[in-house]
């Protein structure tokens, strides 16, 4: 381990990354570096040291680690995002960095819900039907594409950028924006689109969680995706727990 400040890799890209980062602020016992898949063409400016791209698959990510002498490696990506998540353990295993998991909990349906959990996206465009319904998506603007099998219905589609015109469905319109969103502004939004289905992903937070309240309040039914399951790892719920996990290295490095 390093004998001055203990070098942190966070793989991130969602708020628990965020929030680790910035605890780790100004931490003179902590040299974090936070890692970003550059998929968000502006992401907000961090406020640690930063890296935006891939790593070339788990061999790249522990040459990595190697080469930048890292202590320790907190995946905090995204749900979704199932390949750097067994990247991340194959790499530490590699090099023998300990890896410390964030898994914030699913979202589980409520009374008054009117949930059609499906596997993956083409699963998805099926449970909508034939009949024409203006969608409301958000699900990301990479995994628009097979929703073009359904030109009869008419999309709204929320993302963080404007999604590839290549890939997104003939019948859509765009609305770019990041959350966190809240219940009233979501019911508006439904409500002023007439939307009448939601396709999402179980990624659950805070964040983006207000569109299910709203839904549940209006009546309106949610495909929700499935998230895949996830690789073994020490793990943890919060950002908060994974900082007190952090301290306790810290006090036996």
């Amino acid at each position: 381990m390093a004998m001055d400040r203990l070098k942190l890799l966070i793989l991130g890209g969602t708020t628990e990354a965020s929030a680790v980062a910035k605890a780790l602020a100004g931490d003179n016992r902590v040299a974090p570096i936070l890692s970003l898949a550059g998929r968000t063409k502006a992401p907000a400016a961090p406020p640690v040291p930063y890296r935006v791209g891939g790593f070339g698959g788990p061999d790249g990510l522990a040459a990595y680690l190697e080469a930048e002498d890292i202590d320790l490696l907190i995946d905090a990506t995204h749900p979704f995002a199932d390949r750097i998540k067994r990247n991340a353990v194959a790499a530490a295993a590699k090099a023998r960095v300990p890896l410390l998991a964030i898994r914030r909990p699913q979202w589980t349906p409520q009374p008054g819900d009117r949930w059609s959990v499906v596997p993956d996206m083409e699963a998805a465009v099926g449970a909508l039907g034939e009949t024409p319904k203006r969608v409301f998506l958000t699900i990301g603007q990479k995994e628009l594409a097979p929703f073009r099998a359904a030109p009869q219905h008419h999309y709204v589609i929320r993302s963080v950028d404007p999604p590839d015109v290549s890939s997104r469905p003939l019948n859509a319109e765009i609305i770019t924006a990041r959350g966190p969103f809240d219940e009233e502004d979501e019911r508006t939004l439904l409500g002023r689109h007439e939307i009448e289905a939601i396709v999402t992903k179980n990624s659950g937070g805070s964040a983006t969680q207000a569109k299910l309240a709203a839904a549940r309040a209006l009546g309106i039914p949610v495909v929700m995706v499935a998230r895949p399951e996830h690789p073994d790892a020490e793990r943890v719920e919060t950002a908060e727990a994974a900082l007190a996990w952090l301290e306790e290295r810290l006090r036996g490095a």
